[in-house]
């Protein structure tokens, strides 16, 4: 099939910033693309060929949006699944598939799917709710400190806590979650896995993650992870046989847990682009959007190695800060050497908010560490 220049259609279901991203590339390669997304102030509405505002988890609104396309894909895993499954029925080319995400969609059936794969990952247990949490507590079923999770509609760190006494647990949401064990690890590690329906598959190189203590979301992501070569190597056959088990098409991040004896167990997966690979549009020889877009159309995937160290600040609202968004001294980072903001197109800001991110490559790691811990310190997201 012809997609450069011709009347191919591509779907995004989602238009946040991983769609204004993906979207670089559809325009590189004058691909023509529709997004869906609830909000008409979405950032990838300034990118693609036509926005459509709209429920993503309503059946009708997306079964209709796909009916447009000829190849479907998304940014956000929470789409309305039975649409998506009824679309690759009647033949359109759905990818990652429905089957892949409704093992995914879930987190309790996603922990289920590592255990009846013998996927290595913390132990967890699986309630129907807080109420059902708490009397197993009790019972000394399950020991504090552990971290619940819900199993639906988390992100960015929300639908995450560490419950390390009782009182922790009574503002918990009503609502399905998994209780699991906590690791004792040394680093937080991801690697990001691209395949195409032709069965290509590469991995890129292993990234460390840095968290905020509070928020729970990723603050620094260090390319390549400061490890032993055996452990990165350990932790790309995981992500390869996750990948596998999965049998997905585009991009798998792979979340997982490097323990104090070097063992890796998997904290949880995402089908779609993803913020441990957004050091790859400076750093890598072909970004993960790029790579995504080439193995959903099945087209030969690009290198995933790194040409230089990379290193990827988060830039997230600050605390104090709600509304109409201020970039504070980003003239000052943008006069630095090798430091790269990109900014969402999110007009309004709030504590914690992903605003945008900034790359930072240098041949020395070292180097890019210390630029990106002064970049974090420098720039400050604002409100008017």
């Amino acid at each position: 099939m012809n997609y450069f220049s011709s009347d191919f259609k591509l779907g995004i279901l989602g238009g946040g910033q991983l769609g204004k991203m993906l979207l670089f590339d559809t325009r590189k390669f004058d691909i023509q693309t529709y997004v869906l997304d609830p909000s008409d102030e979405a950032p990838s509405k300034i990118a693609c060929n036509k926005f459509f505002q709209g429920d993503l988890m309503d059946y009708e609104t997306v079964y209709n949006f796909g009916k447009q396309v000829d190849v479907l894909t998304f940014e956000i895993e929470l789409v309305n699944l039975e649409a998506l499954t009824q679309l690759e029925n009647e033949g359109l080319k759905v990818y990652p598939s429905p089957k892949t995400l409704k093992e995914i969609q879930n987190k309790g059936t996603q922990k289920d799917f590592y255990t009846e794969s013998n996927i290595p990952t913390a132990s967890y247990l699986r309630f129907e709710s807080p109420a059902h949490l708490q009397k197993s507590v009790g019972n000394n079923e399950i020991t504090i400190p552990f971290v619940w999770k819900c199993t639906e509609f988390g992100y960015d760190g929300n639908g995450v806590k560490v419950i390390r006494q009782i009182s922790d647990m009574d503002d918990l949401p009503n609502v399905e979650c998994i209780a699991e064990t906590m690791v004792p690890f040394k680093n937080e590690l991801a690697v990001i896995v691209v395949r195409n329906p032709s069965g290509e598959i590469k991995t890129y190189p292993v990234v460390e993650m840095e968290f905020h203590p509070e928020a729970n979301q990723v603050e620094y992501v260090i390319c390549p992870a400061r490890i032993d070569e055996k452990v990165a190597e350990k932790a790309r056959a995981i992500a390869l046989n996750v990948s596998e088990k999965f049998n997905h098409v585009g991009l798998l991040a792979v979340e997982m847990f490097q323990t104090q004896d070097d063992e890796i167990l998997v904290n949880e997966v995402a089908p779609r682009p993803h913020n441990s690979g957004h050091y790859s549009i400076e750093a890598s020889y072909t970004s993960q959007f790029e790579n995504h877009l080439r193995a959903i159309l099945d087209l030969p995937l690009g290198n995933t190695d790194s040409k230089v160290a990379g290193i990827m600040v988060n830039l997230v609202g600050a605390e104090g800060h709600s509304g109409n968004v201020v970039y504070e001294n980003i003239e000052t980072i943008l006069g630095w050497d090798g430091v790269t903001p990109h900014i969402y197109g999110k007009k309004q800001t709030r504590p914690f908010r992903k605003m945008g991110h900034v790359t930072i490559v240098n041949e020395n790691m070292q180097e890019a560490r210390r630029i990106a811990e002064e970049v974090k310190n420098t720039i400050k997201v604002i409100s008017q």
